[in-house]
């Protein structure tokens, strides 16, 4: 059996300021569309929807991340500032070339660390935890192998 993850969706409310901080991240906008009318609602079970989505890309192509904003129906809950305890799903993680270069960029896009500080994993990885636009929880990583 083979399986293989497509992509990871994120609901927001500013696309196009959350587009251009993953694209300052590094990845890569592969579309922007709009999903609407009876056959979306049939996959999501909300009924008659208009969505404006935003197909984001890593740049080895392996991983996605789909923007996406609704415009109907209302979004009804709001989990941006969940603690990292929290249940559900919580984060994306992203591997990085230079911690400290990615982490200089996107503070100047208003990116806030989590805690006080890089961490560093043994000998293995340099961490952090980042909120992003709209509070989005995105962890990264840089190999020190």
């Amino acid at each position: 059996m083979t399986i293989k993850m497509d992509n990871m969706g994120i609901v927001v409310e500013d696309l196009t300021a959350v587009v251009e901080f993953f694209t300052e991240l590094g990845l890569e906008l592969e579309g922007r569309a709009m999903a609407e009318g009876e056959w979306a609602g049939r996959v999501t079970g909300l009924g008659d929807q208009r969505v404006e989505v935003a197909m984001m890309r890593t740049p080895d192509g392996h991983g996605r991340l789909e923007l996406s904003r609704f415009l109907t129906p209302d979004v009804i809950a709001d989990n941006r500032r969940a603690p990292v305890n929290s249940l559900g799903y919580l984060r994306v993680m992203f591997e990085v070339d230079d911690l400290d270069d990615t982490l200089s960029r996107l503070l100047r896009r208003g990116a806030e660390l989590v805690s006080d500080e890089v961490v560093q994993y043994q000998d293995i990885y340099r961490l952090c935890y980042i909120r992003g636009p709209e509070g989005i929880l995105i962890g990264l990583a840089q190999s020190l192998r």
